[in-house]
């Protein structure tokens, strides 16, 4: 029995009553087609059963309209708003995305970023400054433009759309010292090969030292994120010999922890210790007590981004830095130390 033959371009052109060209913007520049053609044209796209040949397309373009993305981990919220507003920004603008997570690995991110390369990615979106050298010299070899992004840098050698992580914790601390605060703890991601970890806990003492304080004396705990490391590393900083008043955690998740952690204790937040994490990822505003966070612009974000890469795809316009502002939420987690 014959395979029957697969619906063409032409056939929904004929079918819709449009110019292939017509079908062809609604494809993949929907948004220079008025809303009324485009229905009509997807909606025959739909009754045919018709999908474009992207291999054809590529092989006629050198270009897939595709963008790669490489995130640390899928695990926890805290980077699918950033990836989800690329994501729809990218498909608004005709491209398509791919993602990949490296579990904070060194290697598997090397291979996940071949990988992505090699299944034709136009471009890619990294987060952080920090990796292997040979993914760079890959990009550089297959005239790959990346894009990184959560943080900023502009003496970076990469252009990178995101914010100052250290400023931000720096701006964080000057809070919770004003009230009075001196015995302060850290919970953060590992740092190494993490610089907006580092970033944050630079930002922590640089706050520190302007109040007259050691920052060499601050407590320091490093565990992977996750809601369970976060009650452990809670229980781990209020063992020591001195129990810090205020714990500042490197994201929303381990935060969430902490306070799971404090409530294990018997300990009341902030009346016994005060927990502030930094994302404000959705689930911060659900906590209790509320929890006081620093808010990153996730959405603007990722629009930024996938604007800028489409941009230099499509108009060879410079891949630039660009710097987001940053905010602090004062919620109900934080108040004066215990007397």
């Amino acid at each position: 029995m014959m395979k029957a033959q697969s619906p063409t371009l032409n056939d929904v052109a004929m079918q819709a009553g449009v110019s292939t060209a017509t079908v062809s913007r609604c494809l993949n520049e929907p948004e220079k087609v008025t809303a009324k053609t485009r229905e009509k044209v997807m909606a025959t796209v739909t009754a045919l059963g018709y999908s474009p040949n992207f291999g054809a397309r590529a092989m006629a373009t050198q270009r897939t309209n595709t963008i790669g993305a490489v995130i640390p981990t899928m695990e926890n919220a805290i980077f699918a708003r950033g990836l989800q507003a690329f994501q729809e920004e990218l498909w608004r603008l005709g491209f398509n995305l791919m993602v990949a997570s490296s579990s904070y690995q060194r290697e598997l991110e090397v291979a996940q970023v071949r990988s992505l390369v090699a299944r034709g990615a136009d471009a890619l979106l990294l987060i952080g400054h920090i990796r292997d050298p040979q993914i760079y010299a890959l990009l550089d070899a297959q005239r790959i433009p990346s894009l990184v992004t959560w943080t900023y840098d502009p003496s970076a050698e990469r252009p990178s759309v995101g914010f100052d992580n250290r400023a931000a914790m720096r701006d964080m601390a000057r809070k919770v010292l004003e009230l009075g605060h001196r015995h302060l703890a850290m919970m953060t991601a590992p740092l190494a090969r993490n610089d907006r970890a580092q970033a944050r806990l630079l930002g922590l003492k640089d706050a520190m030292v302007q109040f007259g304080l050691n920052p060499d004396a601050l407590p320091i705990v490093e565990y992977p994120y996750g809601i369970e490391n976060g009650a452990i590393g809670f229980a781990a900083l209020m063992t020591g010999s001195t129990k810090p008043t205020a714990i500042f955690c490197g994201n929303d998740v381990l935060a969430v922890g902490a306070l799971r952690g404090a409530r294990d204790m018997g300990l009341d937040v902030p009346g016994d210790v005060s927990i502030i994490g930094f994302d404000d990822i959705e689930l911060s505003q659900v906590t209790y007590p509320l929890l006081t966070t620093v808010h990153v612009p996730h959405r603007d974000m990722g629009q930024r981004a996938a604007r800028a890469l489409v941009q230099h795809l499509n108009d060879d316009a410079p891949l630039e830095s660009q710097e987001l502002n940053t905010e602090l939420r004062l919620r109900a987690s934080l108040g004066p130390p215990p007397r």
